[in-house]
């Protein structure tokens, strides 16, 4: 399939990734997964070779690319499976919160150590009793003087272990009316006295992803670490919610592809009563209404991608395709390890891993239920 989003820069960006990944990545993946964790040699080798926050302009460290070198980073990764180094949510989702809200001394003193890998980056939304409320939150930033005193938890906090700066939504002002004009986003370093890292999650996929609760106990943090100005958080985080749903439909409809890519793989070889499985009618069908669905996928998300780029206010398309495109390659997940038969269920064949992986998309940023609101809302619903 022609992608008229690519120029040869870009496939020539592609195919040198796809062989830094052939070497230093892959390889790894399995001893990753076991051991619960990325460690950080492979954030920086990623920072060494360009590979994170492209987009960045050189004078934070970054080679001013356009958001199709990111698309690449996300798709390649995705395509073997490479979720718990979560690149794409550090370069795509977090650092662009500090470029576009931040003070020209917070990008100074942030963002080159983004670029490299010295500085790996989390959010902080999701309490333990709130989930997509953000208004609801409990966490709160009291100014005091010349500094702010956090308190509060958080959870399911993703790079939640290895990361050096957290941006913390918190309540400034907890009585505002409406209650998100009291929200504000507060960046908080690793080391700070009352930043407390907790426990890694145990979670069904994303073996190697450092999910992790966090708390904040009489936390003091300089007040020229809020983010943009007081009370303004929650629009801050709704205008960057188009592009983290857009990357997190990016990587679905990646591993979509890659799991029938391996499933083909596997019908073709395994054979039953003398034929290959891809012959029998009945999984002939199963693969030809994945790879149709596939495809559907493919030409949505590829037109967002071009709006996307063109600075377009595609939050209602975004929105469905964060909902369909995850539920689909789920469907796509489910009849693959399916076609694996028994050794769909074994550990040593990554569609295993895959359909692990794949469950959470309909639920992180933003469930397909809250995506379903939003359109319906938008529709006039």
């Amino acid at each position: 399939m022609v992608r008229k989003i690519f120029k040869e820069e870009h496939e020539i960006f592609r195919a040198a990734f796809r062989k830094f990944l052939e070497k230093e990545i892959k390889p790894n993946l399995e001893k990753w997964e076991e051991d619960g964790i990325v460690p950080r040699e492979a954030w920086k080798k990623m920072g060494e070779n360009g590979f994170l926050c492209p987009w960045l302009e050189e004078k934070y460290g970054g080679i001013g690319a356009g958001f199709e070198y990111s698309v690449v980073l996300i798709e390649e990764m995705a395509y073997i499976g490479c979720q718990g180094l979560i690149a794409g949510l550090h370069s795509d989702i977090i650092v662009p919160y500090i470029h576009s809200f931040g003070s020209e001394e917070q990008k100074a003193k942030w963002l080159p150590g983004c670029a490299t890998g010295d500085i790996l980056t989390a959010v902080a939304m999701t309490e333990p009793n709130t989930g997509s409320d953000l208004a609801a939150i409990r966490t709160t930033a009291v100014r005091q003087g010349d500094e702010y005193v956090i308190n509060g938890q958080k959870t399911f906090i993703s790079i939640g272990l290895l990361n050096d700066l957290v941006i913390v939504a918190a309540k400034t002002d907890p009585k505002a009316n409406p209650p998100t004009k009291g929200v504000s986003l507060i960046c908080i370093e690793s080391g700070t006295p009352g930043y407390n890292k907790g426990r890694k999650l145990h979670k069904m996929g994303f073996h190697s992803q450092d999910t992790a609760e966090m708390s904040f106990d009489d936390c003091r943090v300089p007040a020229s670490n809020l983010l943009g100005k007081e009370g303004r958080g929650f629009y801050y985080l709704m205008q960057k919610l188009q592009q983290e749903r857009l990357v997190a439909s990016i990587m679905a409809q990646a591993m979509a592809e890659s799991m029938l890519d391996m499933t083909i793989r596997y019908c073709r070889e395994r054979t039953v009563f003398g034929k290959p499985i891809s012959s029998f009618q009945h999984n002939t069908f199963k693969i030809v209404e994945m790879a149709t669905e596939i495809e559907l996928g493919r030409t949505f998300m590829d037109s967002l991608i071009e709006n996307h780029i063109a600075g377009a206010d595609i939050v209602k398309q975004v929105s469905m395709a964060k909902a369909w495109i995850c539920e689909m390659a789920n469907r796509v997940a489910y009849n693959c390890v399916q076609l694996h038969g028994g050794y769909g269920y074994m550990e040593e064949y990554p569609i295993c891993r895959f359909a692990r992986d794949i469950r959470v998309f309909p639920i992180f940023a933003g469930t397909t239920e809250v995506m379903k609101v939003i359109v319906g809302r938008m529709m006039g619903l």
